[in-house]
């Protein structure tokens, strides 16, 4: 963030001291007892239940539901870590009103369904502040595992592996643990350093290995680790951000919105955080959406989210975007950047607006400013060099992820087919554990 102390109109403290720490507060507050038996009683239990069929890690939502109900929190939540091991994370961050409560039979009813997030983040709590832990790791079994990267595809690999016996050693090239979960997420969605309170708590199965600040590519190779290791799993996401292309992108101002959240995350007292009087943001994701709300937070007068397509292909939920607009960010859409204006800093952005056609999106030609002294762009993001076959821009994987190359599997955002939810990694890390795992044991 240095780039920006020095542009004139971004300073810190723009609001009193007190205003930060109820703005970077719980986003939503948990159930207590009664409100989770009260939510709960709400649940059908359906026999099919679509809401499994909806989570991207088929956690048996009416059977845990049902133990909240007849006061067996712990019981509940032994039953959603068997499944999604970051289930506390994902209780706080999925999109649950795009998938299991889109898919809730009181949606479709009353246009009100269970409040299954709520509730698995209440069920999670309470055994996380238990002292037993819920897994015991199996006998070993002599064989070792490289995972690279600490997010939630590798966390979930680690974890069920050495659940299985495994000596695992996790590598990540950061400083800390947790990968998008600590360093990619809003801050009001996970205060109280939550993300390192899981990773620690998922540790204590035991027979796994950290070393931080340690990346492939740079510290260890893809060949060293298959020679050391009896199988390898890559869930290192993806380190580059895209680029605007445009001239004069590179002004003071202007910097990605994966940095930022990074560096707001990091920083315990937001009141040191610099921030524009009149803030833009292109893109159409949750990146895009936590950087512009966050700016809002710190106390930016005017937040703009500008994306390129209609509202509807905005890959943020509706309900992120519905937060967005409540906490006073402006959303415009079918609009690309063309142009940033300044001099030596930024001072407005160009847009063109679009029309998708039959030969995909194109400019119309007609143009508008926004004035700005602050950009955040929030494009996508990119993978970095390894030695595999790729499908499109990231490692190609079929099954339980296995890679073009013997003993390698690879999970989460660096790999082909996921849908870039916390959730999605999760699962994709834990099955690649168990093909591992069923490899390993001479069962595959």
């Amino acid at each position: 963030m240095s780039n920006t102390t020095r542009t004139e109109g971004i300073v810190a403290g723009r609001l009193a001291g007190e205003q930060y720490e109820v703005n970077f507060g719980d986003l939503y507050a948990p159930l207590d007892a009664h409100e989770a038996q009260v939510a709960a009683d709400r649940c059908y239990f359906c026999h099919d239940a679509p809401c499994i069929t909806a989570c991207p890690t088929s956690i048996d939502i009416p059977l845990f539901i049902r133990q909240i109900a007849t006061d067996m929190p712990a019981a509940a939540a032994k039953t959603i870590f068997e499944q999604n091991i970051l289930g506390g994370m994902c209780a706080r961050v999925c999109p649950t009103e795009q998938l299991c409560e889109e898919a809730c039979v009181r949606e479709a009813a009353e246009g009100k369904p269970v409040e299954i997030g709520r509730l698995q983040r209440f069920a999670t709590d309470t055994l996380m502040m238990r002292e037993e832990h819920p897994f015991e790791r199996a006998a070993p079994t002599g064989r070792k595992v490289a995972v690279v990267g600490a997010g939630p595809a590798g966390l979930a690999a680690a974890h069920r592996l050495a659940t299985h016996g495994h000596e695992v050693t996790l590598y990540e090239a950061r400083p800390k643990p947790g990968g998008l979960n600590e360093y990619g997420i809003a801050a009001y969605k996970t205060p109280e350093d939550f993300a390192q309170a899981e990773v620690a708590w998922l540790m204590r199965i035991g027979g796994i290995t950290l070393q931080h600040d340690t990346m492939l590519g740079r510290d260890i190779d893809l060949d060293t680790l298959a020679g050391e290791f009896d199988a390898v799993f890559l869930g290192m996401g993806l380190g580059g951000v895209n680029a605007l292309g445009l001239e004069n992108d590179g002004k003071e101002g202007v910097q990605d919105a994966v940095r930022f959240i990074d560096w707001l995350r990091q920083t315990p007292d937001k009141s040191e955080l610099p921030i524009g009087r009149r803030v833009v943001v292109i893109g159409g994701g949750m990146t895009a959406v936590d950087a512009a709300v966050q700016s809002r937070l710190l106390g930016a007068e005017d937040v703009t989210i500008v994306y390129r397509r209609g509202q509807d292909r905005m890959s943020a939920s509706r309900k992120e975007q519905d937060h967005a607009t409540s906490e006073g960010v402006r959303l415009i859409c079918n609009a690309q950047p063309v142009a940033i204006h300044g001099n030596g800093s930024v001072a407005e952005v160009e847009f063109e607006y679009t029309a998708d056609g039959d030969t995909g999106l194109a400019g119309t030609g007609e143009t508008f400013r926004l004035k700005a002294d602050q950009v955040f762009t929030a494009i996508g993001q990119t993978l970095g060099e390894v030695p595999l076959e790729l499908d499109g821009r990231k490692i190609a994987v079929t099954g339980a992820g296995r890679t073009s190359r013997a003993g390698v599997w690879a999970g989460g955002d660096c790999a082909a087919g996921g849908d870039d939810l916390t959730v999605t990694a999760v699962a994709e890390g834990r099955d690649a554990a168990e093909d591992i795992h069923a490899m390993l044991s001479g069962a595959d």
